[in-house]
């Protein structure tokens, strides 16, 4: 792997209105609370990339991109991966586990919806300045 290009993973953290509050979508992978990401494909734009892994990992389609393209990348980790991440708001509040046909098993055993402050309690602290990033974002409007 050259250091100079990553492997990139983008996602999406996506929220939901649940009265004044956001509420933020995590997944669990084994002891790891992350959201829905997953490598971008060869040709693949980075933000289509992050609309079908959130498709194929929690089933919602309904994501508004009303924050735009605007992206946060965290170091690398994992063997020189990146992950960056965009900010989307949906109105889909039951979330599936699909079963992912490559390795015959759902790819995360849990979802929850949870505030600012749970959710960085939960993630890792690579994660924690994308939780931070997105919140900065849902108070500027």
């Amino acid at each position: 792997m050259d250091p100079r290009f990553p492997r990139l993973s983008a996602g999406v953290v996506v929220v939901r209105r649940a009265g004044d509050d956001w509420m933020y979508l995590l997944l669990r992978a084994f002891n790891h609370w992350d959201f829905p990401k997953g490598m971008v494909e060869e040709g693949e734009e980075p933000l289509a990339a992050a609309i079908r892994e959130v498709r194929e990992e929690s089933t919602i389609e309904d994501l508004d991109f009303a924050w735009g393209s605007n992206s946060t990348q965290t170091g690398p980790y994992s063997g020189g991966k990146v992950a960056r991440y965009y900010l989307a708001s949906t109105r889909t509040a039951d979330v599936s586990l699909p079963i992912n046909p490559l390795i015959g098993r759902a790819e995360h055993s849990e979802y929850r919806w949870v505030d600012f402050d749970a959710a960085l309690e939960l993630v890792s602290p690579r994660v924690k300045p994308v939780v931070r990033w997105a919140a900065q974002a849902l108070a500027r409007g």
